[in-house]
């Protein structure tokens, strides 16, 4: 049976700790707690599984804070777990079974990530594979019976196991400084990251938000060339500009945007900057558009749950403009009650896809 080292990195997270320890440390044979600066009890309560317990000081890098703790591992695998996930009975079973079965050429295994809260920032789906076991040292063996070379990608195995997340906040606002800090230091961002940070701004960000990430945007779309970065970068910055009113800048971007291929997200914001402007005839052809004609590229509600809603919106306010006229059209009346049902039905059945 493969031998795991638990690392942890934490900070004040007395409410979950124990919740999380309690469904995984019996399936451990080292556990490694590195606390980042709490001020609660969470090293007290983490002292009740382990005397492994080390002090790092935050440098606004989870990287430096994750490596440090592996660098405490001593066992085959480690196992990386946030404070607020858990195990439950059904996949600690799955785990034990994996521990047991572990072949010595698997070097990374992905778990699917469940969030079950309203506490999601990135997640497009309701379960994503995500790597959350590795081996601790990693054998280099030669390939290929002629021209060999050494075998660079690691061997990765999907399991059934999934890990619950079940968060009690957000925490968007500590990343997005976490981000811009990353810009300054580096001047640029990594694709994944420049993803990660639009579509939390997208999700949680608020006007603020927005603001402090407009100049990182406006100089990722003047300088990038990448279709990504530019689609990306246009999804905040048509936010950015409807948010300050800026109507130039915004129908600007937004209809060079539709010289590419539309996406939902651009969709989304025209429908609602011309809901606000009482235009919701308007506001029906991009909210239908964003809801059934696109696809969103960072935020899978914006080619959901949200211009559905909005639409809703929209044939409550015309049916209610329509039934106020003198005389009011009847024909017109029965059309906007239909649509209405129709739209108040499609917002209440729509799920976030399940993988």
């Amino acid at each position: 049976m493969a031998t795991i080292s638990l690392c942890m990195i934490v900070k004040n997270e007395e409410a979950v700790l124990t919740r999380c320890l309690d469904s995984i440390a019996d399936l451990m044979d080292e556990i490694i707690i590195v606390d980042t600066g709490s001020t609660d009890r969470t090293k007290e309560l983490a002292a009740k599984y382990t005397h492994k317990i080390y002090d790092f000081k935050w440098t606004s890098d989870f990287s430096a804070a994750r490596n440090f703790s592996f660098s405490k591992a001593t066992m085959e695998y480690i196992y990386t777990a946030d404070a607020d996930e858990i195990l439950d009975d059904v996949n600690r079973e799955r785990f034990l079974r994996l521990k047991s079965a572990l072949l010595p050429e698997l070097e990374i295994v992905q778990m699917k990530y469940v969030t079950e809260t309203e506490f999601d920032t990135v997640l497009n789906a309701q379960k994503e594979y995500r790597p959350k076991l590795f081996k601790r040292l990693r054998t280099f063996t030669w390939v290929d019976p002629i021209h060999e070379t050494v075998r660079l990608n690691p061997v990765i195995f999907d399991s059934d196991i999934e890990i619950l997340h079940r968060p009690q906040s957000l925490h968007s606002k500590r990343d997005f400084s976490i981000f811009i800090k990353a810009f300054e230091h580096d001047g640029q961002f990594s694709p994944k990251i420049r993803a990660m940070y639009a579509k939390e701004l997208l999700k949680t960000g608020d006007k603020k938000d927005f603001m402090d990430a407009k100049p990182i945007f406006r100089m990722i779309l003047e300088n990038e060339f990448s279709d990504d970065a530019r689609k990306e970068a246009s999804c905040v910055l048509a936010r950015v500009y409807r948010l300050e009113d800026n109507k130039n800048e915004f129908f600007k971007l937004t209809m060079k945007d539709m010289l590419t291929t539309p996406c939902a997200e651009i969709c989304y914001e025209l429908g609602t900057y011309f809901s606000a402007q009482r235009d919701y005839e308007e506001a029906v052809l991009w909210y239908y558009n964003a809801a059934y004609e696109t696809e969103s590229i960072l935020d899978i509600h914006t080619s959901g749950d949200l211009p559905l809603l909005g639409l809703t919106e929209c044939y409550e306010m015309l049916l209610a403009d329509e039934k106020a006229k003198v005389p009011s059209n009847t024909a017109l009346i029965i059309q906007y009650e239909v649509m209405l049902d129709k739209y108040r039905e499609a917002s209440r059945n729509w799920r976030m896809p399940e993988e």
